[in-house]
């Protein structure tokens, strides 16, 4: 009855988190994971139909419990430690003498007796990745006080190579614990996958956000230490006021930790970066800052609106001779706040800025309005990218929707300020 209701669970709990990993990469996959989540509840409404359902029932919510505790540190990647804590909770699923985890070099983790038949191991284990499947053997020991004498070898896999295997050994011969398994080796298969595009997925935003520091123009720089030193001798206290919000725009945007910050700490740096800008331009930069403050604590994309306020004082400024009107928005819309960045600037054709946000500008052109619709997309949903209404000499309105809660979505430490 336990190997059974293992076997059941552990196919319900891969399929769901194959299922999972499918909705990250939007594969065929979610189709046979929905598939195999359907047949396993088949299988489990009928197993609770019999007499001994309160007993299938326990066993299914202990199975579930402890996958759920040997989820974390796999979700880590494959590694003597991750496999360390892996191992701990999965052998008492299988309820064998012993459970190993491995890479391809080696022995990562050994839980129960019988460590001394690592080395033997390592030619199964090679087998079985070799082949793709899952392989039994016998286990040759003279010593008294060990009882294996039966071991199962199931590959694991991830992003299509092999990644090492899972080993359980027993005192006997026995096809369930063989089927169990080869049930958890799926499933941690799928946990190292989920892993591989968590890991993926950072890289991609670490690479997004490199590309929007990268676009800090070096002119902008140059023209805010340039405006700085002007004030030196004919106003110091100014000159030193300018340079400490340099440094704290040049900390913030440079910083290295967390993807998410809040609305209040974006707004800051985007104010800082208008008060260099100011120092260039005296009156001609006019901004009117109009913020719910109730707004303020939302988390959001880390630099998400600050490219959009470079592009209105770009388009404002840089662009054209006359004033430039900046308004920057933030109300309160319940579940959401609803944020504003308004130029009377040149504005752009509507069919060159739809060529931009789908990357046909060319390699250096708006970069920041694309990567801050494809970020907000890829964190909230397809639908809750930029809405940018512009024409020609029309100036310029982008709004975007950040929702108050969502999945995954946190501010970090805030960042110390002067």
């Amino acid at each position: 009855m336990t190997v059974l209701v293992l076997l059941l669970c552990c196919a319900v709990v891969g399929a769901l988190c194959f299922a999972a990993g499918a909705a990250y990469v939007r594969g065929a996959g979610y189709v046979l994971g929905a598939g195999y989540v359907r047949g396993a509840r088949r299988r489990v409404r009928g197993a609770l139909d019999g007499p001994d359902s309160d007993t299938v029932e326990r066993a299914t919510f202990q199975t579930l419990h402890t996958a759920s505790l040997a989820a974390p540190p796999l979700r880590a990647g494959l590694a003597p430690d991750t496999a360390r804590k892996a191992v701990r909770r999965l052998r008492p699923l299988l309820g064998t003498q012993s459970l190993a985890l491995t890479g391809l070099d080696g022995v990562l983790a050994w839980e129960g007796t019988g460590e001394h038949h690592g080395e033997q191991l390592a030619a199964h284990v090679a087998k079985a990745v070799q082949a793709g499947r899952t392989r039994t053997f016998s286990v040759d020991c003279d010593r008294a006080d060990c009882a294996v004498r039966f071991g199962v070898v199931a590959p694991l896999t991830a992003g299509g190579r092999p990644r090492g295997a899972l080993a359980a050994f027993g005192s006997h011969d026995s096809a369930a614990v063989a089927r169990a398994t080869e049930e958890v080796a799926r499933w941690v298969s799928v946990q190292l996958e989920l892993a591989e595009l968590d890991r993926a997925r950072s890289s991609l935003i670490e690479a997004e956000i490199r590309a929007l520091r990268a676009q800090i123009s070096p002119h902008f720089i140059y023209n805010s230490l340039a405006a700085i030193a002007s004030f030196v001798r004919t106003d110091p206290e100014r000159a030193r006021e300018l340079l400490l919000e340099f440094a704290d725009f040049t900390r913030y945007s440079f910083r290295r930790h967390g993807e998410f910050t809040t609305l209040a700490e974006e707004l800051g740096s985007i104010e800082q970066y208008l008060e260099l800008v100011r120092a260039r331009f005296g009156d001609r930069l006019q901004v009117t800052l109009q913020i719910a403050p109730e707004v303020l604590p939302v988390a959001l994309p880390f630099l998400c609106l600050q490219p959009l306020v470079e592009n209105a004082v770009k388009h404002g400024l840089e662009d054209s001779v006359d004033r430039s009107l900046i308004t920057i928005a933030a109300v309160d819309e319940g579940s959401a706040a609803r944020v504003s960045i308004e130029d009377n600037g040149v504005g752009m054709d509507p069919e060159r800025l739809r060529r931009i946000l789908h990357g046909e500008g060319g390699p250096t052109t708006g970069i920041g309005l694309r990567n801050v619709d494809e970020r907000l997309r890829q964190v909230y949903g397809p639908h809750e990218g930029l809405v940018i209404e512009t024409g020609v000499g029309a100036g310029m309105k982008i709004t975007l929707r950040i929702p108050k809660y969502h999945a995954g979505v946190h501010a970090g430490a805030p960042a110390t300020h002067r």
